[in-house]
C-alpha cells in the first residue's frame, strides 16, 4: 500500500492545501494530512478545531485521513507505514527550504522519498501565515479557505 504524509500546521487549511491533497490522490492509496504539533509554536486555531475542519474538507475522500504527532516528521510516517512525504512548492524559496528538508528526511526516515507537487498558479500565493495575519486583522479570509469552512467559525 503506497502511504503518504501530508505534513503541516494547517494553522488554518486553505485552498492551496486543499488542492495539493487532492492532485496527489491518484498517486497514492492512502494520503494522512498530519498536524505537526511544535510546543515552542502559538497557533491560532486548537488542533480540535484544525482535525475538525480537516476531516470537513475531506469528509467524501475515502483514502484522505488526518493524524496529528509531535516530533519528527520522519518518525510519525515510520509509525503510520509511510514511505511518502507530500509537499507543496509555492515558489524557488520553497524549493530551496524543502529540498534540504527532504533529504534529512530521507536519512532520518530510511528511505522516505519526497515527492513534490508545484502549487497552480491562482493558488500559490496562498499561504496560512498571510491567512492567519488576514484572520487576525479581521479582514475576509474567505477567498483563501475552503468553502466547507464556515466563516463565522473562524
Amino acid at each position: 500500500m503506497k502511504i503518504a504524509v501530508f505534513p503541516g500546521s494547517f494553522d488554518p487549511i486553505t485552498k492551496g492545501h486543499v488542492d495539493l491533497v487532492k492532485r496527489a490522490l491518484p498517486l497514492f492509496d492512502k494520503i494522512i494530512v498530519a498536524i505537526g504539533i511544535n510546543s515552542q509554536k502559538k497557533y491560532l486555531f486548537s488542533l480540535e478545531q484544525r482535525i475538525e475542519w480537516i476531516e470537513k474538507v475531506f469528509e467524501k475522500e475515502a483514502s484522505v485521513e488526518v493524524g496529528h504527532f509531535e516530533g519528527l516528521t520522519a518518525h510519525y510516517c515510520n509509525q503510520v507505514d509511510a514511505k511518502y512525504l507530500l509537499r507543496g512548492l509555492r515558489n524557488a524559496s520553497d524549493f530551496d527550504y524543502e529540498k534540504t528538508i527532504s533529504q534529512l528526511n530521507n536519512i532520518v526516515g530510511e528511505g522516505i522519498e519526497t515527492m513534490f507537487l508545484i502549487s497552480v498558479p491562482e493558488l500559490s500565493h496562498i499561504s496560512s501565515t498571510i491567512v492567519r495575519e488576514i484572520i487576525k486583522g479581521k479582514g475576509d479570509a474567505s477567498p483563501f479557505i475552503p468553502e466547507e469552512i464556515e466563516i463565522d467559525t473562524i
